[in-house]
């Protein structure tokens, strides 16, 4: 029976476990502490992770040694909040065959190097072993699927090949799993697109209703297609489901915590107070400070980028930065500082 290693027990983490575990693999989820895995144990785990009465399934086991959790993987998936992937990789990478998948499932970007987490990863990796890493993002409430309800995914690698090992392991019923090779793609839009959501819900939170929310997600989608284009992605990827998917998932549930947060943000409580509050990350926080430090070394125009880390880093009123967004001078709507959107267009023709 295959095995796959899941590192950190966030919500996604153990909401992966629990659908693959119901394929029949045999998948291992590392806990940091003993009393971690312990309280998941249980028959009825006292956890926020899991809806009240919902247990593991059989085949998922919870361990608290990683050699154990890692012991005859064929694929490790990394679960865990963007900043702390580095020193996840680094625990993990010890442990790492040839042929072992190693799947990022975490959506964010590193501060300080501004890099992805497959960037990351394959800094602490063997480089034998850098063709083997895999991204997975997508439209994936944890919450939905966790109660069973379909969703599909991207995993993403640079070699097809590669990724279509992923996605065999990780199809599962009502989980369906699309490939790509555009790994710069899929992992920034998985990341970029929760800055947007925290301005959609700043707009639901002044209740600036579904027109002014529509075009600041179409805005948004540009803004991230301009970024990622001139980091090196393929700008058609952020029409998919890693883009424009993910993008709407996120913008338009209460069940995503960086809408959350730009709501409460509209409701006069610190950045401190709301995150203190909530159960696990919202990446979209960390992400607007390195998005915006790479628009500046790039001097890209990111008009919302801008306004998302006035409110959340020089403490400004969200509804001056919605005012002074919607008063914006307008051009073509794909044109921007040093947007490469135009001549991607050029050059398709």
């Amino acid at each position: 029976m295959p095995k796959i290693a899941i590192i950190g027990t966030t919500s996604w983490g153990v909401t992966l476990g629990v659908v693959l575990a119901g394929k029949d693999l045999a998948v291992s989820l590392w806990a940091r502490t003993e009393q971690e895995a312990n309280q998941l144990r249980r028959p009825q785990p006292n956890s926020n992770l899991l809806p009240s009465g919902f247990s593991l399934p059989p085949y998922l086991s919870v361990t608290s040694l990683l050699a154990e959790a890692m012991e005859g993987a064929q694929a490790v998936v990394l679960a865990v909040p963007s900043q702390t992937m580095r020193s996840n990789i680094k625990l993990v990478a010890p442990y790492l065959g040839r042929s072992t998948l190693v799947v990022s499932a975490a959506k964010g970007l590193e501060i300080g190097s501004g890099q992805r987490m497959s960037q990351v990863i394959a800094q602490e990796i063997d480089p034998d072993y850098r063709p083997n890493i895999c991204v997975l993002s997508g439209p994936n409430l944890a919450w939905e699927i966790l109660q069973g309800l379909p969703a599909v995914t991207v995993v993403a690698a640079e070699k097809e090949s590669k990724a279509r090992k992923a996605q065999k392991l990780l199809t599962a019923p009502n989980f369906c799993a699309y490939t790509n090779t555009d790994v710069i793609g899929v992992e920034l839009g998985g990341a970029l697109k929760n800055i947007v959501a925290l301005g959609a819900g700043i707009a639901d939170g002044l209740g600036y209703g579904n027109n002014a929310k529509a075009a600041l997600i179409t805005r948004g989608l540009t803004e991230i297609t301009a970024l990622g284009t001139a980091l090196g992605a393929n700008p058609l990827t952020f029409s998919g489901l890693a883009g424009l998917g993910d993008l709407i998932t996120t913008c338009s549930s209460p069940l995503s915590r960086n809408h959350y947060v730009g709501v409460e943000l509209t409701k006069g409580r610190t950045l401190k107070e709301i995150t203190d509050s909530i159960s696990g990350v919202a990446e979209g926080v960390t992400t607007t400070l390195v998005a915006w430090n790479l628009a500046q070394q790039m001097e890209l125009e990111m008009p919302i980028t801008e306004r998302i880390y006035q409110v959340l880093y020089q403490g400004v009123d969200p509804r001056k930065a919605a005012v002074e967004l919607m008063a914006a001078a307008a051009g073509h709507e794909l044109a921007g500082r040093k947007w490469r959107l135009f001549s991607f267009v050029r050059q398709r023709r």
